[in-house]
């Protein structure tokens, strides 16, 4: 009991910010955001749930706390870079992210509030557009097309059933054996002469979409003037 006393103690000595929420991190990573409680956080730090709230308030606080931390992870766009460049690297970067964190997808801009990490990154994306040449109309029209489609490819992409190319050309098989070429061509031709092509990943989809919304954003640019 004495030692059990003095493990707790110690636990409670190095506990801060940082190593709860990178704790809350890992334990979302792990079983998902929904299964992430103070008791459950505080089990895994050796710690009564109560002695969390000497650093997150509450749970509104770890989550916008998790979330300034995710942003942290994120390339920050360089001014060094023209715009699309520095844009690309940091849309790859956020897909990164989710692909580690996919609970995260859909909270992101959530946080009621934002931490330095979360403004920091937003206001460096934002002076992006600006420094090249978007006016702020068409700064905030680029940066909510952008996100749209780089979330939501990333939410896709973890919705897919088959992770490798070795389990996607499996689930093609599977696909090709109950798909009748007469009745459904179109389908049967994408999945026999695409999907199965050697070395196809559907991760390569997201690359070319990107590429397609910077393109798209640079004519709205030249265009506006």
């Amino acid at each position: 009991m004495a030692e059990k006393k003095a493990q707790g103690a110690e636990g409670r000595a190095r506990l801060n910010r940082e190593r709860v929420l990178e704790t809350a991190i890992r334990l979302a990573d792990g079983g998902g955001i929904e299964k992430l409680s103070m008791r459950r956080l505080g089990d895994e730090l050796g710690v009564e749930a109560m002695s969390l709230y000497n650093h997150v308030s509450n749970k509104e606080d770890l989550l916008n706390g998790m979330i300034d931390a995710l942003y942290g992870e994120i390339e920050l766009p360089s001014h060094g870079d023209d715009w699309k460049s520095a844009v690309r690297k940091r849309s790859v970067s956020v897909r990164a992210v989710l692909l580690r964190h996919p609970w995260a997808n859909g909270l992101m801009d959530s946080a009621t509030r934002p931490g330095p990490g979360t403004l920091r990154h937003h206001d460096r994306v934002l002076g992006t557009f600006r420094n090249g040449g978007f006016s702020l109309a068409m700064t905030a029209h680029a940066f909510s097309a952008l996100d749209s489609y780089v979330y939501g490819f990333a939410k896709q992409e973890k919705a897919l059933p088959f992770d490798t190319t070795e389990e996607t050309a499996d689930m093609a098989n599977i696909m090709l054996a109950q798909l009748p070429a007469s009745e459904y061509p179109y389908l049967y031709e994408l999945t026999a002469k695409h999907v199965l092509r050697p070395g196809y990943s559907y991760a390569d989809e997201f690359t070319f979409g990107l590429d397609l919304v910077l393109d798209a954003l640079e004519r709205a640019r030249d265009s506006e003037g």
